[in-house]
């Protein structure tokens, strides 16, 4: 990214105040992003954790395979999800607060046996599925918000920082030129104006 930029103290001081502005912010990025990079991992293990649990529900739902043609499924349902929101490192990420299910009564003496077991197996199955998502969703969105970071964190340290500090490196050698050359041209004037007092008649 070439920075633009003139030769003159306005812009050097434009310059200086971008760089300082990037030199602050640079190491809070980077905490940012080792945060982030933490809380991707923690979220992707929790993920993969409510993952086995997932399949071993389902394993224990297809071990009563046979017996779930009898289960009536309107028995649960699932009434209402809740949830609030929660800053990781200035990143908005859901929580999951809580599953309200609305389970019908029945009678234990008239269904089979194994109903309630049934019910207890659905609700775990569909708890787990919901803060499965939730996690995956979490997990998506910090490990987004992390790659971003980082690509900022990259853009200040490799380029704009470099180049800033190379542009001010320019301005301040062609000021210096200038300064130089405007003293020597001074000297000059000065010395031949002497020379000229000196030849001056009396």
């Amino acid at each position: 990214m070439a920075i633009k930029f003139q030769y003159n103290k306005t812009s050097l001081q434009a310059l200086n105040a971008q760089l300082k502005i990037r030199q602050r912010a640079l190491p809070t990025l980077k905490n940012k992003e080792a945060a982030l990079r933490v809380e991707v991992k923690r979220a992707k293990d929790h993920a993969n954790k409510l993952d086995e649990e997932f399949n071993q529900s389902i394993a224990d739902y297809n071990n009563m395979i046979s017996l779930w043609g009898e289960f009536d499924t309107s028995l649960v349902e699932i009434k209402d999800v809740h949830f609030s929101i929660k800053k990781i490192a200035g990143v908005v990420t859901p929580v999951l607060d809580g599953i309200d299910f609305d389970i019908k009564p029945f009678s234990i003496f008239n269904k089979p046996s194994w109903f309630l077991e049934g019910v207890t197996i659905i609700q775990r199955l569909a708890e787990v599925a919901i803060e499965r998502e939730f996690f995956f969703r979490k997990m998506e969105i910090l490990d987004y918000a992390r790659r971003k970071t980082t690509q900022k964190v990259n853009l200040y340290e490799k380029v704009q920082i470099p180049g800033f500090e190379d542009a001010i490196l320019k301005i301040k050698r062609y000021l210096e030129d200038v300064e130089n050359l405007s003293k020597a041209a001074q000297k000059i004037v000065k010395k031949r104006h002497e020379d000229a007092e000196m030849v001056r008649p009396i």
